[in-house]
């Protein structure tokens, strides 16, 4: 991979960008393969990003049939019954895809996410997925961690009006640019960027440790622990993401209970509100699919491309105050 270059016909489609990060960073990217589980509509928005941007291969995996939920969030699935009628939603949306980059390899492979071994995750350099139990989250995670070519971890969450990324780079080297552009900067880094080294914590570490010892706790994103408490209460119940509704919140709320006092933590940490918000949120709102996919989109290219400082370690949105929040949970307080 290191030593392929790019095609003249590379060069001449992503001229523009080269222009702006560089042709080794649009090397990586047209070489980099990719593979998705779940196409949901912040993951096609996903998609299109990485496909337009340039990678070399992008994989869809998700053999759910397209219902008109999934048609009111996924642009990539044509409003023509004729088109999807019998078909996987990763398969309409992979002939879509195709027309955005015809460059970019796009296909599709079937089956169940946490049915695949380790040796079919070594194909990629980046994994995204989506919609996922606890359980497959940290299974695949794990496998991504273990891998000898270290696989980049991401997951996804967007539930009605608020939305979740995760990243896993494990130990990740790039660049940053440097605020004080002195003559002692020019001297030692002409172009202005500083080479940095970041360390990320695994999904199972960064969703198990005591809220308590969280650096600043008290001004952590309420989204991150109105997630925990979601997704412990679907895993509890056996339930696939989005299987919960308004009628559950009387036991989430229960759950909500229990783990605070398990964990010596204040209540109104985690507003009712939100949580009720939470469990409306098995409809996507496609504005809110933009913007996650976006960002998504943004820092997996950061990453490939090794330009510019990536996520660490989530990324929460919530439409209602159209704030983004990067949290770093991924050390505990030094006093705790």
């Amino acid at each position: 991979m290191q030593g392929e270059e790019l095609t003249e016909q590379e060069t001449a489609l992503y001229d523009r960008q080269i222009r702006v990060w560089g042709a080794d960073a649009q090397r990586r990217l047209s070489k980099a393969h990719v593979l998705v589980g779940g196409m949901k509509g912040t993951v096609a928005e996903f998609c299109k990003n990485i496909v337009l941007a340039g990678v070399g291969s992008v994989t869809l995996l998700d053999d759910s049939p397209v219902t008109e939920e999934a048609m009111n969030a996924n642009f990539l699935i044509p409003p023509d019954e004729g088109f999807y009628k019998g078909r996987s939603i990763s398969e309409v949306c992979c002939d879509s895809l195709k027309d955005f980059n015809p460059m970019v390899h796009v296909s599709v492979e079937k089956g169940d996410l946490s049915s695949f071994n380790a040796d079919f995750f070594e194909k990629f350099d980046v994994v995204v997925i989506s919609c996922c139990s606890l359980s497959t989250k940290s299974a695949i995670n794990e496998i991504c961690r273990k891998s000898s070519k270290r696989i980049a971890f991401y997951s996804v969450d967007c539930r009605g009006s608020c939305g979740e990324i995760f990243v896993d780079l494990q130990e990740h080297s790039c660049t940053k640019k440097l605020a004080n552009e002195t003559v002692e900067c020019i001297l030692q880094y002409p172009s202005f960027e500083q080479p940095i080294t970041k360390t990320y914590r695994s999904w199972q570490e960064a969703i198990t440790l005591p809220w308590k010892i969280l650096p600043n706790h008290k001004r952590v994103s309420k989204l991150y622990f109105a997630m925990r408490v979601i997704q412990r209460f679907e895993e509890s119940e056996a339930r696939k993401p989005g299987e919960i509704s308004l009628a559950d919140l009387p036991n989430v709320l229960k759950l909500k209970k229990e783990l605070c006092q398990a964990q010596s933590f204040n209540e109104s940490q985690i507003p009712d509100s939100l949580l009720e918000r939470l469990l409306l949120g098995k409809l996507e709102f496609p504005p809110v699919c933009a913007i996650i996919g976006g960002i998504l989109g943004q820092e997996v290219i950061k990453a490939i491309s090794r330009k510019g400082q990536p996520i660490k370690n989530f990324f929460y949105f919530d439409a209602m105050d159209g704030n983004g929040v990067v949290e770093d949970i991924s050390k505990p307080n030094p006093a705790s």
